[in-house]
C-alpha cells in the first residue's frame, strides 16, 4: 500500500514539472521577444502632430543630427498676429533651446504670420543629452504664445501641442 501512494506522488510531480518546464520556456520566449523590441508597441504607432484647431501642423522633424525641431505650421486664423515666445519641453521638463524663429517682431521688421499661410518654427535642441536615440520614437510638447495685431499684446494667448515621431 505504501509503494502505490509513492506512484500517485511521482505521477503527480512528474505531470506538475511539465507544466512548470513549460511555463519557464514561454517566460523565456517573452523575455527574449521584449529584449529585441518585438513587443514595443510605439514602432508600430504613426507619427503625428497635435495642435489646437487655430492652426494646423503641416510638417514637423526632430532632427538630432543638426540639434533641431522644426514644425511647418499654418494659420487657420482670420487675422495677422505676432509670435512672442517658442518654448519645446519633454515629459521630464523644458529642454534648453535657442529659439531660431524669423518670426519674433522688431520694430524695424514686419514679420507678422498672416492668415492662410505657413511659418516654420525652428528651435536648436541638443537632443542627444535629454536620451533621444535616432531611430525611436520620442515626444516632445511645444507652446507658443501669440496674439492678435488689432489687439495688440496685452491679450496674448498660448496654443500648445504635441509631436510623436521618429528621431532623425
Amino acid at each position: 500500500m505504501v509503494t502505490l501512494r509513492f506512484k500517485k506522488a511521482q505521477a503527480g510531480l512528474e505531470f506538475l514539472t511539465t507544466y512548470a518546464w513549460a511555463f519557464v520556456v514561454i517566460l523565456i520566449i517573452i523575455g527574449a521577444l521584449a529584449y529585441f523590441g518585438v513587443t514595443n508597441p510605439s514602432r508600430f504607432l504613426p507619427d503625428r502632430c497635435n495642435v489646437g484647431s487655430e492652426f494646423t501642423c503641416e510638417n514637423y522633424a526632430l532632427d538630432d543630427t543638426n540639434n533641431k525641431v522644426q514644425i511647418l505650421m499654418k494659420s487657420n486664423l482670420g487675422d495677422v498676429i505676432n509670435i512672442t515666445t517658442f518654448t519645446v519641453s519633454t515629459e521630464t521638463g523644458v529642454l534648453n533651446c535657442q529659439n531660431t524663429n524669423p518670426l519674433y517682431h522688431t520694430p524695424t521688421t514686419n514679420n507678422f504670420w498672416r492668415p492662410g499661410t505657413q511659418i516654420t518654427l525652428n528651435a536648436t535642441c541638443d537632443l542627444s543629452t535629454i536620451g533621444f536615440v535616432p531611430g525611436q520614437k520620442e515626444k516632445i510638447s511645444f507652446t507658443f504664445s501669440y496674439y492678435d495685431l488689432k489687439s495688440g499684446p496685452s491679450y496674448s494667448r498660448s496654443v500648445s501641442g504635441e509631436i510623436f515621431s521618429t528621431v532623425k
